[in-house]
């Protein structure tokens, strides 16, 4: 699924922690780690990052350590490009005095223009995070076909016990299809309708792919899926939310947030985006 896993890294007290993670995740799929640091290179920190990789048990992996020089997000796109990264791994900041994490400008540039999938850990740890509930994004979008036979293919390469795909019910389709109903009991099976709809578009996916031993929940909501997506994270209190993006992110979206943006705001849990 990665060939190339690619962790841009900065000598700060987490960069252990995510190496750790970056370094299971390599040996899960059975890919190559390619380090890139956006700074000068010296002697100090080429040895300390040595010394950190040996401490961790990477010198058995297919390692490559990249130094650029100049705007941090400019160049880590500019490296995973040059190396063909399929999975770029980044951690997520907690805000302030707040349990609540966010993305700096870095994070976000490189998510917008990011042609490779995305993974944002909000608190790597140095023995791993346990992905054991996971939630897939199934709202009807272009790319979802792909988010979710990707978001399978990870939740059983990393042993998840437990996987729910959340779908929402266009509320404007609702409306429509209410609006020249009288009673109570036809607007409720309009509803029941269109929620039988969503869960049938994601069982068709489903009969294409192989779900392995995973156990599959499939959920449907009303609402935008980015708000009723990171609810449902909060509530099952999941380790994975897995979204996708078809799209680069302009000056305008910057403006007027769309529903990824929302939840680059909130990060319920570790997000993985993949990308078109």
């Amino acid at each position: 699924m990665f060939r190339k896993i690619g962790l841009a890294i900065a000598f700060s007290p987490r960069i252990e922690a995510l190496i750790s993670e970056a370094r299971r995740l390599v040996k899960v799929f059975d890919s190559e780690l390619v380090l890139i640091h956006v700074g000068v290179k010296t002697p100090e920190l080429e040895g300390k990052l040595l010394e950190i990789l040996q401490r961790l048990g990477c010198e058995e992996l297919r390692t490559k350590v990249l130094w650029k020089e100049g705007k941090p997000a400019k160049m880590i796109l500019q490296a995973c490009r040059e190396e063909h990264v399929d999975l770029l791994v980044a951690g997520a900041l907690k805000r302030e005095g707040l349990f609540k994490y966010y993305l700096g400008s870095v994070g976000r540039k490189i998510i917008r223009k990011s042609t490779c999938s995305v993974l944002t850990l909000i608190e790597p740890k140095t023995e791993t995070s346990d992905f054991s509930k996971v939630v897939i994004n199934g709202t009807q979008l272009e790319i979802t076909p792909k988010v979710i036979a990707g978001g399978i293919a990870f939740s059983k390469k990393v042993k998840a016990d437990n996987v729910s795909i959340l779908n929402e019910i266009k509320m404007y389709g609702l409306q429509m299809g209410t609006a020249s109903e009288d009673s109570e009991e036809e607007i409720a099976q309009t509803r029941r309708q269109l929620v039988q709809n969503e869960i049938e578009y994601v069982q068709g996916l489903l009969k294409t792919i192989d779900k392995g031993d995973l156990k599959i929940n499939i959920k449907v909501t009303g609402g935008r899926w980015a708000v009723e997506l990171a609810r449902f994270c909060e509530k099952i209190e999941a380790d994975l939310l897995i979204v996708g993006d078809s799209r680069r992110l302009n000056f305008f979206d910057r403006i007027f947030p769309h529903d990824l943006e929302d939840l680059l705001s909130t990060l319920p849990c570790n997000l993985l985006i993949i990308k078109n």
